[in-house]
């Protein structure tokens, strides 16, 4: 039976605002121990994701952290994940879009993360149990 999003997601989920500075973002995703946050537009109701990635380009570009805001650095064009996907339908979702999260939702809301972390945690659970059974 494949192992399903619900079970490798973190339901860890660091929601900020648009207005957060990518510094203040930055230490929140630090201090909780995560790669990404979901960035709730509540003027719009709109979801969008900021990763980590997002952050390390924008200081490498000479941006400032403290002035830039997670609105212009969010992902809104996102690729949601639902907790009955198989990781191997995740795992397709990010390879074809090229990113390393999804946020998963359950009618609507975010219940939780999933990254390529986890997934492969997961994968690596099930062989090494496979392997103890054969052996």
């Amino acid at each position: 039976m494949p192992t399903l999003v619900r079970d490798a997601m973190t339901t860890v989920v660091l929601t900020i605002g648009p207005a957060h500075t990518l510094r203040q973002a930055a230490q929140l995703m630090a201090a909780r121990r995560v790669g990404a946050a979901v960035v709730l537009d509540t003027d719009t109701s709109g979801l969008g994701i900021l990763t980590e990635r997002d952050i390390l380009v924008s200081v490498g570009a000479g941006q400032d952290p403290d002035r830039e805001t997670a609105h212009a650095h969010t992902t809104t064009d996102v690729v949601f994940a639902a907790p009955g996907w198989t990781l191997a339908e995740a795992a397709q979702a990010m390879t074809h879009g090229g990113f390393r999260h999804l946020i998963v939702l359950d009618e609507r809301e975010p219940v939780g993360l999933v990254s390529v972390r986890d997934i492969i945690r997961c994968w690596s659970r099930a062989e090494e149990a496979t392997s103890a059974l054969a052996g």
